[in-house]
This record gives structure tokens, C-alpha cells and sequence, in this order.
């Protein structure tokens, strides 16, 4: 007799299994298969309501609503397969294999939830043709790139480092001014980077003492991941992989002094990508200096001396790195200059931002005179804070781990930053996701985790302005295939016992099973 709770394991014995090499890698299931089918929706609403180039755009209005409810309906899908998936907890393997399966509908689809990477292209162009970008905007530029670049980025000058402009370069000088060839190079781009995570977020994992499945779950195949980095092509996916690969260089068991030296020149490209890789650098010393510290007992202690040695040479290998990029590209320094021009937006997902909007209309309504320094005044709060929390996590570095304490700080640089879009928490999420203890059942992942499909949400699609009719619609739709998914999951598939992968903690001194502790 068919009984509800042999039904999981007939469905389970009729789906596909994928095999490598003769080998079963990843059992099909229903979870992994309803993330699939969400991504190939979120790929077809695009079509008419992505960021599509303002022409198609035009020529496809009538059809937003309608992709909207599509688009909408797969991340839905997508969000709820995504946190059960994370209920089984299956190999890193099976999770590499997953990616690569939710993300290939991503690769072809139209630009989705933001219009940056028409930016990164009419800035690459740029570049390519000597125009200094640190100086103009892509309005100097002219053209079909620029003219796809939305109009309150036409004259800000880029912030983005040296090598991630001579990646953009390439690309353009490889597709000319073809928008959707261009678009297609960058989200090359970031589909390389999302492939370095997916490598370096399993190292770090195992080498930290965490379930390398879980952190996989939560640092890369995350809904924010496969919606921004590789939907959205942005470039911080090619910041992460660096930062990723290089961290996990250096906790790496391999002798001598040239693995940490790669490691420090890989987060060092991560910075001139962009300069919020630069906090790791400060950690990357630290991991270099334990690397000295081969027992338990000396790992319980703080390696002052190691650290006083390895200090400045992390200075010296990060500023040797910094001036060969520097030089190859033929750029000066002013893009540090010009990393404040994502503040022109005064985005209400800022802490800062928004308490400086509240302040200012508080203060013109009793006709203060100094209400446009509100602004710039909690700006100046929320980033002394985030100096804070970052001096607060080196300073239980050691007890923390330095991969765990790089997370946090760069989620509190987030939280406390003068723009907040959602794809930037994913600069601590990583790392939170390889380093934070107790892989499962940990506060803090499941918060991160909350918070990663909440943020999966809030932004159209289409990546700029949309009617409130459509978008309304579209969550409509998209809500009602969530509750429906979500019931249908609940019933259908038993909660399994996760089944986690641990390995020796590079910092934390392994756990004693209770029955071997005398």
C-alpha cells in the first residue's frame, strides 16, 4: 500500500540520478529539481521584464506584468528548494553539481535585478581607449554601451579598482560596442568568480572545522548568489573568488613562505577589484603567523612574535602586488579617490542613510536650518561604528577564527555602510558560511540565511523603475507559488537528520567526544 510517508522514497527511486565517471554523485530529488524549474522561470521572466536594454525594453512593455508573475514565481521556487536543500545538508560535491545546475539557466538569461553591468561596460570601454575613468563618466563615452548606462551613473566616475577595469577592457575590446555579446562576457566574468567560490568555500571549510556542505549551502548556492553574481553579472563575484581562493591559500597545510605569499597577492587582486577585500589583508597576516603554530597548545595562544614578523611582509607582498597591477594597467591611485560615488544614492536599505533622512525632515519640519547635514552626519556614525565592530573582531580574532572575524566585519561594514544593495552582503556571508562554528545549527547562519531570502526579494527584476501595478502583481504571484511550494515541501518530504562533514579546525582546537574526554 502507497502510504504518505513511503511516498518520498518512490519519488526519490523514479527521479534521475547523475553520475561522473561511473559513479552517483547526486541523487535526483524533488528540492533540487523545483530549484531548477524556478531558475528556468526567473530566466524566461526575464525576457520581458529584466534589465533589458531600454529598446527591447520598450518594445516588451506590455509583457512586464506578465514576467513579473513568472520571474517572481521562480524565485520563489528557488528560495523555498534553496532552504530545503539545506534541511538534508548533502555532500559539497552534490552542492557544486546543484549550482552548476540552478545557475546554467542564469548564464542565458537577459541582465536581471540591476543595470550595473551596462556600467562595467561603457567604463571598460573606456578604459580600452585611454580615456581616464576615474575622472569622467560614461557620458564622455558616448555610443550604444553608454547610452544603456541609466542616467544618474552617466557622470560619476568609476569605483571600481585597476583589475577589474582591465577585465572590463578585454571584454570590450573582444566585443566591440554589441551590448548582449558585451553582457554575455561579463557575466563570464562573474560566472568565473562564482566558480572560485564554489572551489575555495569547500577548502576553507574543511580546513576550519565546518561541514563544507553547509558552508556551500549558505556561502554560494545562495538565492542572493545565483540572483545577483550570476543573474546580475556583477562584480563582486570576481572580487569574492579572489578573496575565497586566497584565504584559502593561506590556511592551506603546505609548507613554506610562497603559499602565503600567493595567498596575500590573490586578496590583494580581490582589493583592486574592490576595496572592500582590502580588510582581510590585516587577517591574512595573522593566518601567515599561525601557520608557525603546529599543536593545539600553541594555537591557544596568540602568535605576537609570528605576528610582528609576518605584519610587514603581508605590507610588502600586498604593495609589490598592488604596483604591477597598477603598472600593467597604467592607472594612478584615483579610483580611491572615487569610492565614494555609490553614496549619490540615497538608498533606504542603509541604516545611516535612512536615520539621516529621518533626521533631515524632522529637522525642516521645525525649520532647522542645518537639516542637509543629517545625511552626512550619521554617514560619519555608521561608518565609526563599522571601524569599531572591525577593531572588535580583530581583537577576538583568536577566539573567533580570522576567516570567521573577516566575515563579520565585512557584514558590519555592510550593515553600517552608506549604501546597502544585496548582493553586498554577500562579502561576509562567505565567509561566515567557510568559518562560523557549529555549520548547522548556528544563530548566526540561520539569521544569514533569513536574511538572504528576504533580500532575494526586494529588488524588481527589472533593476530600475517599474509601475507599482506590475511589481504588485508580480509579488502576488510569486507569494502565492512560495506558500503553495512551501506546503506542498512540508508535507510531502520528512525532515532528514543532517548528515555533516567536519575536518581539524585550523584555529579552533578540536572538540573531545564526551565518552573519550577522561
Amino acid at each position: 500500500m502507497l502510504t504518505a510517508s513511503s511516498l518520498p522514497n518512490r519519488v526519490s527511486r523514479s527521479l534521475p540520478t547523475v553520475r561522473l565517471a561511473g559513479r552517483p554523485i547526486m541523487v535526483g530529488g524533488v528540492p533540487r529539481w523545483l530549484g531548477f524549474a524556478g531558475a528556468v522561470m526567473l530566466a524566461l521572466g526575464g525576457t520581458t521584464a529584466g534589465a533589458l536594454p531600454y529598446q527591447q525594453a520598450a518594445d516588451r512593455a506590455g509583457m512586464v506584468g506578465v514576467g513579473l508573475v513568472v520571474a517572481y514565481a521562480g524565485l520563489a521556487l528557488l528560495v523555498v528548494a534553496w532552504w530545503r536543500l539545506g534541511a538534508e545538508n548533502p555532500a559539497a560535491r552534490s552542492m557544486q553539481i546543484t549550482l552548476g545546475l540552478w545557475a546554467a539557466p542564469l548564464v542565458v538569461a537577459p541582465p536581471l535585478f540591476s543595470r550595473d553591468v551596462y556600467s562595467y561596460l561603457a567604463q571598460g570601454r573606456m578604459f580600452a581607449q585611454g580615456m581616464d575613468v576615474y575622472l569622467y563618466g560614461p557620458s564622455s563615452l558616448g555610443g550604444p554601451l553608454a547610452a544603456e548606462v541609466p542616467g544618474i551613473w552617466q557622470h560619476t566616475p568609476a569605483p571600481y579598482g585597476p583589475l577589474f577595469l582591465a577585465v572590463a577592457a578585454v571584454v570590450t575590446t573582444l566585443t566591440g560596442t554589441h551590448v548582449i555579446a558585451g553582457v554575455f562576457g561579463m557575466r563570464l566574468v562573474a560566472v568565473a568568480g562564482v566558480a572560485l567560490m564554489a572551489f575555495a568555500v569547500p577548502v576553507l571549510a574543511r580546513r576550519l572545522g565546518v561541514s563544507p556542505g553547509a558552508a556551500l549551502w549558505l556561502g554560494v548556492l545562495n538565492p542572493l548568489v545565483l540572483t545577483h553574481l550570476v543573474a546580475g553579472a556583477h562584480n563582486d563575484a570576481l572580487m569574492l573568488g579572489l578573496l575565497g581562493a586566497g584565504l584559502a591559500v593561506m590556511v592551506s597545510r603546505r609548507p613554506g613562505a610562497v603559499w602565503p605569499m600567493l595567498g596575500v597577492a590573490l586578496v590583494t587582486l580581490a582589493a583592486l577589484v574592490k576595496a572592500p577585500a582590502a580588510l582581510a589583508l590585516p587577517f591574512c597576516a595573522l593566518l601567515w603567523a599561525q601557520r608557525a603554530q603546529r599543536t593545539p597548545a600553541e594555537r591557544e595562544r596568540w602568535p605576537i612574535m609570528a605576528f610582528l614578523r609576518t605584519a610587514p611582509l603581508t605590507v610588502l607582498v600586498a604593495a609589490a602586488a598592488a604596483i604591477v597591477v597598477h603598472a600593467l594597467a597604467g592607472t594612478g591611485v584615483g579610483w580611491i579617490l572615487a569610492l565614494d560615488t555609490p553614496t549619490v544614492v540615497h538608498n533606504w536599505m542603509s541604516m545611516s542613510t535612512t536615520a539621516g533622512a529621518l533626521t533631515a525632515q524632522l529637522l525642516d519640519a521645525i525649520g532647522s536650518g542645518v537639516a542637509h547635514h543629517a545625511v552626512p552626519f550619521w554617514r560619519g556614525v555608521g561608518l565609526a561604528a563599522a571601524v569599531g565592530c572591525g577593531l572588535l573582531v580583530w581583537v577576538r580574532a583568536r577566539v573567533l577564527g580570522p576567516v570567521y572575524a573577516v566575515g563579520l566585519g565585512l557584514l558590519a561594514v555592510v550593515l553600517l555602510g552608506p549604501v546597502v544593495h544585496p548582493w553586498y552582503l554577500l562579502w561576509g556571508v562567505l565567509l561566515v558560511a567557510a568559518g562560523a562554528p557549529h555549520a548547522v545549527d548556528s544563530p548566526v547562519r540561520r539569521w544569514v540565511a533569513l536574511g538572504s531570502s528576504l533580500l532575494a526579494v526586494l529588488v524588481v527584476p527589472t533593476g530600475g523603475p517599474t509601475s507599482a501595478v506590475d511589481v504588485a502583481v508580480g509579488l502576488t504571484g510569486g507569494a502565492v507559488v512560495l506558500v503553495a511550494a512551501g506546503a506542498v515541501l512540508l508535507w510531502w518530504l520528512p525532515r532528514r537528520e543532517p548528515a555533516v562533514e567536519r575536518a581539524e579546525s585550523f584555529y579552533r582546537k578540536p572538540r573531545v567526544p564526551a565518552e573519550t574526554a577522561a
